[in-house]
């Protein structure tokens, strides 16, 4: 009995610990810092005498967040692997480069989509008018599953909502919409890793606080300044975060009334950014060749995620497919009594191997969505490092003191997409953003305007011609010229240059994004990662969902 007496002594003695301390300084917990010790001057720049600076966060090796997996940066031929029998020549092999990330395992469940919408409900109410189109853009388009040739078989009303269906990948959501739940995740992940140091309260369980509409955690407000989350009410933080050394008084009163922050912004690791991966990334991930690599050189190149040539598993037990897609006209998951992909729609997430990386379904099951917008040529001369096009660089927008300014529901502004869906501009609580201007990219040798999405594609500033004002040129600039019968100037003996007034239309705008991968319904040749085809961002269908991607801070390996 005795070598049991101490151990329980020990037990009893921090429950009484525990119960007589301060609950916040023993589960607050400070950060690592460092001084700012200069080795170029040799002086302690954070000593009172020498300035003061605030600490740095102590360097720490970025852990791979949950349910994504970490990819090591390199370089790969990023194109077509199969004869090009659409002939669209959108797809010619290059040599690209791209850094080190993570990306999720799996595509985003239905489970996973539900959770966002019910947050969205809760802190947007859609009963309130200030709020009622919130929710609402949020929704997946569930009538993707109608056709007119087709019984939906309830899919409609079953698809994202019944638990049967929950570990399914979400679809029917458009691009705009997955990028939207990449900046929610973002928010989400910062404020659940800030409550477990004890440096922010629970925020849906605060008397002092109401999470709803401005009021909720957004990283880019708090990086900005923590005084404007919440309207500067500090009951979301913790005395860690409030407390300071000399107390400010107010001028008039002269009493104890305000709390500033002790906490510098340097003290916190960076918070990652969840976002859709580049097509780049995406692709370089969705091949995995370093398990065809034989030292430093890569042995041929890969048609599938999978090392095989063919997509049958010959390891399963009944030679089934290594992803879910239509085999034939008219069979999406062979005979009954003997499957060959385990369903005629999508399948859940995980039923099927993964690839050298870890990663579920990069071909099959359902389409992804990726960041870049959609040209037929990728410009590998001009960038062959970490790719992609849709550049919008913005900043925030400030008030006549400098200051950032957080929307409120009365700054919302809701835009009609082309399809006749309703989205917000921005929601409340998160930082109005505008273009960047000419000002901030004066001499600037890296950009020079804000929206780079038509970047060296045909427009009057990529052309040779860039110094040229004429008007009438720009209007003319797809329009051929008419050289069958050229018309001479009889006075001077020369070529009158005419146009052809035909106008030129294409399905590609500055609004197509391209999405990776096959889907269920997608025969073979849509499963090499190489292959690629866009939708508006506003569009949804029943065969394109999507997963999130960060960038690795630090060491690339």
């Amino acid at each position: 009995m005795k070598k049991f007496l101490k151990p329980i002594l020990f037990s009893t003695t921090v429950l009484t610990l525990l119960s007589s301390c301060d609950k916040l300084q023993l589960f607050s917990k400070k950060p690592k810092t460092v001084e700012r010790i200069s080795e170029n001057t040799g002086t302690n720049h954070s000593a009172p005498e020498n300035g003061g600076l605030a600490p740095l966060s102590a360097a720490e090796e970025t852990e791979t967040p949950k349910s994504m997996a970490f990819i090591p940066g390199g370089t790969f031929v990023m194109g077509k692997v199969q004869q090009d029998v659409m002939m669209e020549n959108n797809n010619e092999p290059r040599t690209k480069q791209v850094s080190s990330f993570y990306i999720d395992k799996t595509e985003t469940s239905n489970k996973e989509y539900l959770i966002y919408l019910d947050w969205l409900k809760k802190v947007f109410p859609p009963e309130n008018p200030k709020y009622k189109h919130i929710y609402a853009s949020a929704l997946p388009d569930e009538n993707v599953w109608r056709n007119p040739l087709r019984s939906d078989g309830k899919l409609t009303e079953t698809y994202l909502r019944h638990p049967s269906f929950q570990d399914y990948p979400v679809v029917g959501v458009s691009w705009r919409q997955a990028n939207d739940y990449c900046t929610w995740r973002t928010n989400r992940v910062a404020e659940k890793g800030m409550i477990e140091k004890g440096w922010l309260n629970p925020l849906f369980d605060n008397s002092e606080i109401t999470t709803e509409g401005r009021n909720h955690f957004d990283v880019e407000v708090f990086e900005t300044d923590p005084n404007l989350l919440y309207g500067g009410n500090k009951a979301i933080y913790t005395e860690y975060v409030t407390q300071a050394d000399d107390v400010v008084l107010d001028s008039t009163s002269n009493e104890a009334t305000n709390k500033t922050f002790k906490l510098n912004i340097d003290e916190f690791s960076p918070f990652l950014r969840f976002r859709l991966p580049t097509e780049a990334e995406w692709e370089y991930a969705a091949r995995a060749d370093f398990e065809n690599t034989l030292y430093n050189s890569i042995r041929g190149r890969k048609k599938y995620p999978w090392a095989s040539q063919t997509t049958r598993n010959k390891k399963s037990k009944y030679y089934l497919q290594h992803a879910n897609f239509k085999e034939s006209r008219g069979n999406y998951s062979g005979i009954a009594g003997w499957p060959s992909d385990y369903g005629d729609i999508t399948t859940p997430i995980k039923t099927f191997p993964p690839n050298a990386f870890g990663l579920y379904d990069m071909a099959g099951n359902v389409a992804e969505w990726v960041n870049d917008i959609y040209r037929p040529e990728i410009d590998t001369d001009y960038n062959d490092f970490n790719y992609t096009r849709g550049n919008v660089f913005t900043k925030p927008k400030l008030d006549e003191t400098g200051k950032a300014i957080v929307a409120d529901y009365d700054d919302v502004k809701y835009d009609t997409l082309p399809n006749g869906k309703i989205v917000p501009s921005v929601l409340p609580g998160q930082i109005i953003k505008v273009p960047v201007t000419n000002n901030d990219t004066y001499l600037n040798v890296s950009y020079q305007k804000a929206d780079n999405r038509d970047f060296n594609d045909g427009d009057l500033a990529s052309s040779r011609d860039f110094n040229m004002q004429d008007p009438e040129r720009a209007k003319r600039m797809y329009n051929s010229p008419i050289i069958e019968k050229p018309i001479i100037n009889e006075e001077t003996g020369e070529l009158v240059y005419v146009y052809d007034k035909k106008p030129r239309t294409t399905l590609i705008t500055n609004y197509s994004r391209v999405y990776k991968g096959g889907s269920w319904k997608d025969r073979e040749f849509w499963l090499d990662p190489g292959q690629r085809r866009f939708l508006e961002e506003y569009m949804a269908t029943n065969y394109i969902g999507f997963r999130c991607a960060a960038s690795k801070v630090g060491e690339s390996h």
